[in-house]
């Protein structure tokens, strides 16, 4: 028999059986409709974080201070304060580091943010006038924070705009006063929104002068004996200089700091930032999917059960079969077809419910956030190519137990 024929048999044995075939391939169809639906959030969740980061700015590299020794217990990366304005300033030389555009130092501390009945609390970010051009922020309303207000420490602040939104639900931001930590700032602009981040949610903050974050907010001095910094951020000339970048930041600070042993400082880029979070997403896709594939090998071990049925009531069509010239594989190939026809089916249907599941889910919100999901060609070759392969696998026991009948005993059986 050729496999049209054996297609025509598993439709017509599907068809004789309705309820009994749809009971049987409901494991199926939900097995994949939960791959679909959980790797299509697992997928959105990757590309959000990945676009998010990217918006950054992909050629971007992070100096931050490194982790000191303490009664010979190696404290938490960045807890050291070896980073000084000074070193920033260093790294701004084009003669010795060409492969930089644009250096914008940081220095952060945490605050209560207050508006008359209202307040929060929040990430305060020193920052020099460069960094919303080295970590692309833009401004939605008034303006940034200028050179004039970094040099004269302004009490000046510019708001991300969930803190905005939460200080002035009713009413502009712009020109109202505000109290951060009880110092008395005047707000100057308002940002627009960036959403979260591998490096934090960017509309929480609120961002001054880095010179009256020093003097104003927190004081502390560095290792070094100079102005402490948080992070410095670094703009590269373009994505393939990265490289030759991090080792002109290394060498200058290691000259500056003096480093004969482990550097007091680390080097990372946007790329290695992707890298990592793309690695711990895969794999919680990766983790969703394998929970799904569970329904998967229930639905799997159904069509089993059904296919043992099956050939134990078909005992005696078998033997009259063989009788008439069937051969052994035109009877395994028969009841291989009928379980991946099964399989294929219910798949199938799992993929259309999956897919429309997943459309439903895009846009609901979740914590606050809008829950992305990516149905990919991969996702779907997957869960067809899976059903498929469960069905063949879990049908290759009752289709070798069917074939291997004696003609003679299933025409005798009753």
């Amino acid at each position: 028999m050729n496999l049209r024929q054996n297609l025509g048999i598993a439709l017509e044995s599907l068809r004789a059986n309705k309820l009994r075939s749809a009971l049987t391939m409901l494991g199926i169809i939900i097995g994949v409709a939960a791959v679909i639906v959980l790797m299509s959030i697992g997928s959105g969740t990757q590309a959000t974080v990945v676009s998010r980061i990217s918006s950054l700015g992909s050629n971007l590299v992070f100096v931050r201070p490194g982790a000191p020794q303490q009664g010979g217990v190696r404290q938490a990366q960045g807890s050291a304060a070896t980073l000084t304005m000074e070193d920033a300033e260093a790294l701004n030389d084009p003669a010795r580091a060409p492969s930089i555009a644009l250096v914008a130092p940081e220095f952060s501390t945490g605050g209560q943010v207050v508006a008359g009945n209202r307040n929060v609390s929040s990430r305060v970010v020193g920052v020099t006038e460069l960094y919303p051009d080295v970590r692309n922020y833009t401004v939605s309303e008034g303006e940034f924070i200028g050179k004039q207000n970094v040099d004269a420490r302004s009490l000046v602040a510019v708001l991300g705009s969930n803190v905005a939104a939460n200080l002035f639900p009713d009413s502009t931001a712009l020109g109202a006063s505000i109290k951060i930590n009880r110092q008395q700032f005047r707000v100057i602009g308002v940002l627009a929104s960036k959403g979260g981040t591998g490096l934090g949610f960017e509309d929480d903050v609120v961002m001054v002068p880095i010179s009256t974050a020093m003097t104003r907010l927190a004081s502390q001095r560095s290792v070094q004996g100079g102005r402490s910094v948080s992070v410095i951020n670094v703009q590269v000339v373009n994505e393939q200089e990265i490289d030759e970048a991090k080792e002109q930041i290394a060498q200058i600070l290691r000259e500056r700091h003096r480093v004969t042993g482990e550097d007091d400082f680390t080097v990372t880029s946007q790329e290695d930032t992707l890298s990592t979070l793309t690695q711990v997403t895969g794999v919680f896709t990766a983790f969703l999917g394998s929970i799904a594939g569970i329904s998967l090998l229930v639905g799997g071990i159904g069509i089993m059960n059904i296919m043992l049925v099956s050939v134990t009531e078909r005992t005696r069509e078998i033997g009259i079969r063989k009788a008439v010239g069937a051969k052994r594989r035109d009877i395994l190939s028969q009841f291989l077809v009928e379980a991946t026809v099964m399989s294929v089916l219910g798949g199938g249907t799992g993929l259309a419910i999956g897919i429309l599941i997943s459309r439903l889910v895009s846009g609901m919100t979740l914590n606050g956030q809008p829950l992305v999901t990516v149905v990919s060609p991969e996702i779907v070759a997957l869960a067809v190519t899976v059903s498929a392969a469960v069905g063949l696998f879990f049908g290759i026991y009752p289709a070798t137990r069917a074939s291997r009948l004696h003609p003679i005993e299933a025409l005798r059986y009753e």
